[in-house]
């Protein structure tokens, strides 16, 4: 599934040519995808604009004029592109994988206007574990999706003292307690991988160990911290990570992979310095965990 980098990639790719638009025309070529589609979904977009393209964790949410924003999430291979009525599809850069044009699979398009000219913004999904709704903005913090939602790992709203308050007296290990949505939003099993093994962290370490009794975070839990802010900067500077069905709007893929420390590198060697260790696997909760068991040992 992709992952925070690489949606929050999808919504700069999107931006440019949505933001400021108005929705035409709104094809609708199934009755759902993961979930059914709301109740005259097509309708209630066409000649709305759209005011802003944001992001919430793992969603993508447009704000209309009208007070309602549209969320869109792309499961495990959903995808976005863009093709201009006036230069055809719209894939600039060096492809290293030829992305799929099967109409089939074609299943929302979003016909726009906007400062960028006319464009049809196409929702591609071969596995269908996609969704997308329509609510209310003043709902939004209190739906389901949304409502128990944890900080986000970008900006300036996660630093160490606030993941002490959500992290104190937690005996989880580190692991499951990064992946939890209700504590950091988004972040999910690369990521939370490449954070512990750049903070030195020990994915089976007790989480609430990171806190001192004061409540206040230790060095170990500023390092983690500072982990995962640069990690996941790095990664959307990079375009996300170009992992299966991964894409671009652009059709381009992204280049993180090439930076992985250990995620997918079992069997490799570690390449912190010194080490000689080689990467292991491990299984938590049902989810494979890279690491290194000499660096992380803390």
């Amino acid at each position: 599934m992709p992952e925070l980098p690489e949606v929050e990639t999808v919504r700069r790719g999107l931006q440019p040519v949505m933001e400021g638009a108005r929705i035409i025309r709104v094809e609708q070529r199934r009755a759902d995808l993961r979930f059914p589609f709301p109740a005259d979904f097509a309708r209630r977009l066409e000649g709305r604009q759209i005011v802003s393209l944001g992001r919430r964790a793992k969603y993508l949410i447009a704000d209309l004029d009208n007070g309602m924003v549209m969320v869109s999430h792309l499961g495990m291979s959903g995808s976005f592109r863009i093709e201009a009525d006036s230069e055809g599809s719209l894939q600039p850069g060096v492809f290293h994988h030829a992305r799929s044009k099967d109409g089939k699979h074609d299943h929302v398009v979003f016909h726009v206007e906007g400062p960028a000219g006319r464009a049809r913004v196409i929702y591609n999904d071969p596995r269908r574990f996609g969704y997308m709704d329509l609510m209310a903005r003043a709902d939004l913090a209190d739906h389901p999706w949304f409502r128990d939602l944890g900080i986000e790992p970008t900006g300036n709203s996660l630093n160490a003292g606030v993941l002490a308050e959500r992290l104190a007296g937690k005996t989880a290990p580190l692991k499951a307690a990064l992946l939890d949505q209700r504590i950091i939003a988004g972040l999910g099993n690369i990521y939370v991988c490449e954070a512990m093994w750049r903070a030195k962290l020990s994915p089976g370490k007790p989480a609430g160990r990171l806190v001192r009794k004061s409540g206040k975070p230790t060095e170990a839990l500023e390092r983690l911290t500072g982990c995962i802010r640069t990690v996941i900067e790095e990664a959307i500077a990079a375009g996300g990570s170009s992992l299966r069905d991964h894409i671009r709007t652009d059709g381009t893929l992204g280049y993180f992979q090439h930076g992985f420390s250990v995620y997918d590198r079992e069997g490799k060697a570690c390449p912190g310095p010194g080490c000689g260790d080689t990467v292991r696997r491990m299984v938590q909760s049902g989810r494979s965990t890279f690491h290194c068991p000499t660096c992380q040992t803390k």
